[in-house]
């Protein structure tokens, strides 16, 4: 899933130290590491949040900035530390505590996403401070990098590709991996849902709260559940909008997400077909040939961007596949394609580039500490994207079974969308050559005792489909309260009155819908 775009954005004192020292030592073990000895994380349970005016010129005045300090590696936590940047919206009500906020991805920087469109969570400034935070690896917060090895990666899906030699495609995967492991310096081998999950603890603590409030978009489910699962005793309030698969692997989330970005597209085509400034004319097959023709070509001939890079048919995929996530994009979609295909400017479709496009660089500092916002790399979403969803997935093909099955991998996935197949594709090949991720989502996120979880899911949504909330709460259990929105669209909060009105009600005051429930599919009550 790519990162949860709006509308309209393109972690007591005791009575004794030896006391005090216990209940930190508890508060930092997820449920499933109670065995045996654990390493003493006292002195990251021991930091408070110390807030500030935000660096920036386009930050607002009112949103404050801080930082956390967590292990690079837990299980040795004298080995190394990374700072995570932190942001809120101070609580204008009766304060009862923080609500986090995470955006999606893997690799959204939630930092600039509340500085842009923090405005649509006020509501909550009536019981929470409202804060954000970039993930390990991601924006500030030690970034990683690919270099060049993401073009590498491309190579091995084009369209003359050399399947039948697939040896020399898979070195150039493996190559690929590597510059992403020389550009993203020591936080790669410690990326994943797991560890930022164990940071979000942190979090709590420092920011004063007994017990985690969230709110989770897309890829922020599957950080919310697997929270859940690791410290269910510390579950507040958890509302996961977007709902994440647990149990899929890489190549059959990837095939599910081609197929919802082609039925969105198609939508879109249906309707801008219908308008007279669409570029593609009023013929509709046509129109859909035209869309897979533009990004062939892109492909063979890239643009030049104003940032020094350049724009290919990839590039595009990803821009069209952000603006899908919402209806209300629509039209300035279809004027950003008009520019692209009548004149050649790509700049309408940059703005809807996740991450931007440009020259990638290398943003990690060697003492872990925040890089500043403009050292952040141009491909850090992508490259973290790809980081995290490997470490989250154990599956790794041998050489063997992805040279015999490259030929028809690349098929399905083309016929599950001409347009998006090959970019999910990329994305999902990216992992030959990583070290084999974690089996603790698939294995251990299931059956959690916890507070109640509100997971919304939307009918139409092109990125996380239904079922995945149906399966998703099943697998979490009891805990697991279902609300089913009938409309359309990447998540419900900011397209639906009524999810945004039940899940606030939730957050702020322990309301919760009853399960299976549902909002109409046109956002009013």
């Amino acid at each position: 899933m790519m990162v949860m775009l709006s509308p309209r954005s393109a972690v007591r004192r005791c009575a004794s130290a030896g006391l005090l020292t216990l209940a930190l030592l508890g508060a930092g073990l997820p449920a499933a590491a109670a065995d045996g000895p654990q390493p003493d994380l006292s002195r990251f349970y021991r930091q408070k949040a110390v807030w500030a005016a935000c660096e920036g010129p386009d930050m607002p005045k009112d949103l404050q900035c801080a930082k956390v300090t967590v292990p690079l590696d837990y299980a040795r936590p004298h080995a190394g530390t990374l700072d995570v940047a932190l942001a809120r919206y101070r609580a204008t009500g009766d304060k009862r505590g923080s609500v986090l906020l995470n955006f999606g991805g893997p690799g959204g920087a939630g930092v600039n996403e509340l500085a842009t469109e923090g405005r649509q969570f006020m509501d909550l400034t009536n019981g929470y401070d409202v804060v954000t935070f970039d993930p390990r690896g991601v924006g500030r917060s030690s970034p990683v990098s690919c270099g060049e090895g993401g073009d590498e990666a491309s190579a091995v899906t084009n369209e003359n590709a050399d399947l039948g030699h697939p040896q020399v495609l898979l070195e150039k995967l493996r190559q690929a991996a590597e510059e992403c492991a020389r550009h993203s310096g020591p936080v790669l081998p410690h990326i994943g849902t797991v560890n930022a999950s164990r940071d979000l603890d942190v979090i709590r603590q420092a920011l004063g709260d007994d017990k985690l409030n969230y709110l989770g978009f897309s890829y922020g489910t599957r950080l919310g559940a697997v929270y859940a699962a690791q410290f269910p005793d510390k579950v507040g309030r958890l509302a996961l909008d977007g709902v994440d698969t647990l149990t899929e692997s890489l190549s059959e989330q990837g095939i599910a997400g081609a197929e919802g970005q082609q039925t969105a597209l198609d939508d879109f085509l249906d309707w801008c077909t219908t308008d007279v400034a669409c570029p593609f004319g009023k013929d509709r097959r046509a129109a859909g040939a035209q869309i897979v023709g533009v990004v062939h070509s892109l492909d063979e001939n890239p643009v030049p961007t104003d940032f020094g890079g350049s724009f290919s048919g990839q590039d595009l995929v990803g821009a069209i596949g952000q603006a899908l996530y919402s209806r209300e994009l629509w039209p300035s979609l279809e004027r950003a394609l008009a520019s692209l295909v009548e004149d050649g400017d790509a700049r309408g479709v940059l703005n809807f580039s996740a991450g931007g496009v440009g020259l990638p660089r290398e943003g990690h500092r060697k003492d872990g500490g925040l890089v500043a916002p403009d050292e952040v790399p141009m491909d850090n979403l992508p490259a973290a994207l790809m980081a995290i969803n490997c470490a989250d997935d154990p599956d790794r093909p041998a050489q063997a079974r992805i040279t015999k099955d490259l030929k028809e991998l690349r098929a399905a996935y083309e016929e599950a969308s001409p347009v998006f197949g090959r970019y999910r594709l990329t994305q999902v090949l990216m992992c030959y050559g990583r070290p084999r991720g974690t089996d603790f989502i698939r294995d251990r996120v299931k059956d959690v005792d916890s507070a109640k979880l509100l997971l919304v899911g939307t009918r139409g949504d092109p990125a996380t489909p239904y079922r995945w909330t149906v399966e998703t709460a099943a697998r979490l259990g009891s805990s697991a309260v279902v609300l089913d929105n009938k409309g359309d669209g990447h998540t419900g909060y900011s397209s639906s009155r009524c999810v945004h009105r039940k899940v606030n009600d939730f957050l702020l005051y322990g309301s919760l819908p009853a399960n299976g429930s549902s909002c109409p599919a046109d956002g009013n009550d």
